[in-house]
């Protein structure tokens, strides 16, 4: 009898703006790593994800939604998502199940459909979704690309995601690790504090100020006692939008800053003194270099 072979690979999340990717896999790895939110393009930056098993290594590729894009952050987003497809083991194509297929999703299914990877349809939201919604977006995802596999998912409930790694890890090439077994992301904490800050500013005030903002973690600073000195900037582009995320008596950026401290907390696994300053950069999203700057531009 011989032993079980250890695979390892990468599985690319991909799927309209809101589809439940970054949802997914905080509840395949068991933690809060990608930020999430109801606003569409919440996730901007490709973050990685390793769950380890007894005989498999997966790494999560979470992507930005893809959508028709309106400038050019928009443009570098779906840059980003696509250039994922030609790198993985495995694509998994998000489709929410409370949502009719659109054009959207056909413009996805496309690309997914190039992809020469094995590919699984993941319908999201099963706990919302009704029974003929489900069942009229399994005949009609079905339809978008070639799938070996579907499956049906609520990642808020943990439903068939254990199933999800299973099939993903069926379909991994044999492998080493490729990351240690303490690593949970290639994010450095840079990166997840400037994303717990943006997140809480979606969260607070999405309404009014969308997608205008960014965050840059400034620097971490380590004290004698124990506890960090974490510094990060919210950048806007008009003055209004400074404003409201500051608030009446700096009311507003207190809050965020309150939220956004005990995400950096957990992470840190420590007490947390946060300054948040916000910043006015004008039209940044049109402005490549304002892109780059800001860590948004697709990596090669």
């Amino acid at each position: 009898m011989t032993d079980t072979p250890f695979k390892s690979g990468f599985v690319a999340l991909v799927g309209r703006p809101n589809a439940g990717k970054s949802t997914l896999l905080n509840a395949a790895c068991g933690q809060r790593i990608a930020i999430t939110s109801p606003v569409a393009q919440t996730t901007r930056k490709r973050l990685r994800a390793v769950v380890n098993t007894p005989t498999s290594q997966i790494v999560i590729v979470d992507t930005p939604g893809l959508h028709k894009p309106k400038d050019a952050l928009g443009k570098e987003l779906n840059r980003a998502a696509l250039g994922e497809l030609s790198d993985v083991d495995v694509v998994a194509m998000l489709v929410d199940a409370t949502k009719p297929v659109g054009t959207g999703d056909e413009w996805v299914g496309a690309h997914v459909d190039k992809a020469h990877a094995p590919k699984i349809l993941v319908l999201t939201k099963a706990d919302i979704a009704k029974p003929d919604q489900m069942q009229a977006q399994l005949e009609a995802a079905s339809k978008l690309a070639h799938f070996n596999d579907v499956i049906v998912t609520s990642a808020t409930e943990g439903f068939n995601v254990d199933a999800f790694l299973a099939l993903v890890s069926e379909k991994l090439p044999e492998g080493p690790k490729w990351f240690p077994d303490d690593m949970d992301s290639d994010a450095t904490e840079e990166d997840l504090v400037a994303e717990f800050v943006r997140e809480k500013v979606l969260l607070n005030c999405r309404d009014e100020v969308p997608h205008s903002v960014a965050a840059v973690c400034n620097d971490i600073v380590w004290k004698k006692d124990g506890h960090a000195s974490v510094s990060a900037t919210i950048f806007v582009e008009r003055e209004g939008q400074k404003g409201i995320i500051v608030g009446k008596g700096g009311s507003m950026v207190k809050k965020i800053g309150v939220a956004a401290r005990a995400d950096i907390e957990r992470l840190l696994g420590a007490k947390v003194y946060l300054e948040l300053r916000v910043q006015v950069r004008p039209q940044w999203r049109r402005d490549q270099n304002e892109i780059r700057r800001l860590g948004y531009e697709a990596t090669e």
